[in-house]
């Protein structure tokens, strides 16, 4: 298994690997989180941890799709059956994946992706393209072991409807775990047949491939040469319809021997005759900034956003509203609330926000932040019987009415999932 990746790459494109369809009965109280009474609850929610059976990595209406270590499956019926499944040599490693509206599965590992169009009857190697068309290919590792997370993204929804085409952007929360990568925006306006380059940040001096997984200046230099300015990876990527523009923000190492600030806001525009993208830097900050930001939502044209601010004290922390136009101006942000600690995910559907803490920089053992009138009101609620975990990549209500999100142990390793159901 740990040979597989050297596989060149070139070889593997257009591949197709078949499985029979088979059916994966669900065990009582494990796979039933939708028509089960007795969830546990608070005041505003139910909710339902899952720690058995596949890997419940993101869903869409009634589809759900998971893993396990040798296979991926897909539910039709918001986890209940598992009613397709492939086996997969590299499923243990899958670190990404999206559910097109037209029902496509792209799913990433830890360097390569791939793409079924058929609910995993078939499945094929995409080949992530450079802006000028031509193949843009994962480094040669020092070490197989640690090839870097190109795909892994913290926002757990990354698509939005744009004049009536669907498309998929994201940036990769890289250079934490698994070796060195460089830090890319990619994007697909095909449903996945064709995943491109939407911006490529430059050589960070410290974050290098040096064989060992470790974050180390010691290395070979990852990422665009020709862009001066770099980061440790990506926080999130969001469309504002109201300007027709993405927004983008990164982190974070510490600055040392006069090296730029990596806490950036990227404002992006897409040309889609001409399918090139302009990008401009809003501003870079260190780490002890509002600005190291996460959770960016547009609602109505107000953009929110959470800060995890971190370093030494006064941290310049909160969960903020303000119009796109006065971003840049911090006494136009609008406080909506103070968590004290460090937040770095929010969604935001139907009025409902939800935050949620990290369990390695709060007292909580897995933290929720839940406002169900936008803002206007808040609580916090400790799921103490399920810690110490943090959330992240939070999915969109399924048909039944169920927020997905991950449980993380520390703040990066996979942990459970976690669903929540507004009452």
């Amino acid at each position: 298994m740990k040979t597989r990746n050297t596989i060149d790459r070139r070889s593997f494109i257009g591949t197709t690997t078949t499985a029979a369809a088979g059916l994966i009965l669900p065990k009582p109280g494990i796979f039933n989180i939708i028509r089960k009474d007795d969830y546990p609850s608070t005041k505003d929610f139910w909710y339902r941890r899952v720690t058995d059976g596949p890997y419940i990595d993101t869903q869409l209406g009634n589809l759900a799709f998971g893993f396990t270590d040798d296979q991926m499956l897909l539910s039709h019926d918001n986890c209940l059956t598992w009613s397709d499944r492939l086996n997969f040599w590299d499923a243990k490693n899958i670190t990404f994946s999206h559910i097109f509206r037209n029902g496509n599965l792209l799913i990433g590992t830890r360097n390569r992706l791939y793409l079924s169009t058929d609910n995993l009857k078939t499945i094929k190697e995409i080949a992530v393209k450079n802006p000028d068309g031509s193949d843009y290919l994962p480094h040669v590792s020092k070490h197989p072991d640690y090839p870097g997370w190109y795909f892994f993204t913290l926002p757990g929804e990354n698509s939005w409807m744009i004049n009536g085409k669907e498309m998929l952007i994201w940036g990769n929360y890289s250079n934490v775990e698994g070796g060195a990568v460089p830090v890319n925006i990619y994007y697909s306006i095909d449903n996945g047949h064709t995943v491109k380059i939407a911006y490529s940040f430059g050589q960070n001096p410290r974050f290098k491939d040096s064989g060992d997984g470790k974050d180390t200046p010691e290395g070979i230099l990852l990422g665009n040469p020709g862009n001066p300015k770099f980061c440790r990876h990506v926080h999130c990527v969001t469309y504002n319809p109201g300007e027709d523009a993405f927004y983008a923000c990164t982190g974070d190492g510490r600055p040392s021997d006069g090296a730029q600030q990596e806490c950036k806001w990227l404002k992006g525009r897409y040309n889609a005759a001409k399918d090139e993208w302009t990008w401009e830097v809003l501003i870079e900050v260190d780490f002890n900034s509002r600005y190291k930001s996460g959770g960016i939502n547009f609602v109505d044209n107000k953009l929110y956003f959470t800060s995890d601010a971190n370093g030494k004290e006064p941290y310049d922390r909160g969960i903020f509203r303000c119009n796109p136009a006065d971003f840049l101006n911090k006494e136009k942000h609008e406080l909506l609330f103070q968590p004290e600690y460090e937040v770095g995910h929010m969604l935001i559907q139907d009025g409902i926000i939800i935050s949620g803490y990290y369990a390695v920089a709060s007292p909580y053992q897995l933290g929720v932040i839940y406002s169900s009138d936008l803002g206007k009101t808040w609580r916090k609620y400790d799921l103490k019987e399920y810690g110490p975990r943090s959330i992240a990549r939070l999915n969109y209500k399924n048909s039944e009415g169920w927020f997905r999100m991950d449980l993380r142990s520390g703040w990066i390793h996979r942990g459970e999932v976690l669903f929540i159901k507004p009452k």
